[in-house]
């Protein structure tokens, strides 16, 4: 049996703080947009920059917490899915898509030097199920230095 695969892993920074609402059933959601940037030289031998933005929601606990310990900055890891959704733009008529990315984990990679168990800046550690590959818990923190590229 054939199986699909819909998995996104972005590295980068907020650009915006986290916005965070409730859907009208009491669910909560929020919203952020991440830049990720890459590097190349072109056939000239100039360095080139290209920034690509990512719109991320994260549900439920997870929206918590984006909302609690993220701010515009802040570098992070996420691993989600793509999702696209589509509505009728009530001025035009038209039809109008989005496409972002349904967070399923999300890491804070910024440095944990002059945070404290005292301070606003205190991340918990994290808390997830076990690893189907018979882990003891969630994946290491990323660090600039473990990123192949």
């Amino acid at each position: 049996m054939a199986r699909d695969l819909n998995k996104v892993m972005i590295i980068g920074r907020l650009g915006f703080d986290p916005e965070m609402r409730y859907t009208p059933s009491g669910s909560p959601v929020t919203t952020f947009r991440v830049a990720a940037g890459r590097q190349w030289r072109d056939a000239n031998g100039d360095v080139r920059d290209e920034t690509e933005w990512f719109s991320v929601v994260a549900w439920n606990k997870l929206a918590e917490i984006c909302n609690q310990y993220l701010s515009k900055g802040s570098r992070v890891y996420i691993e989600g899915r793509l999702q696209t959704r589509s509505w009728e733009d009530q001025q035009s008529g038209q039809t109008r898509y989005k496409t972002e990315v349904i967070a399923g984990d999300v890491i804070l990679l910024d440095s944990r030097e002059g945070r404290g168990r005292d301070g606003d800046d205190y991340v918990p550690p994290r808390e997830g199920p076990r690893s189907p590959r018979g882990g003891s818990g969630p994946p290491p923190d990323i660090g600039d230095e473990d990123i192949p590229f």
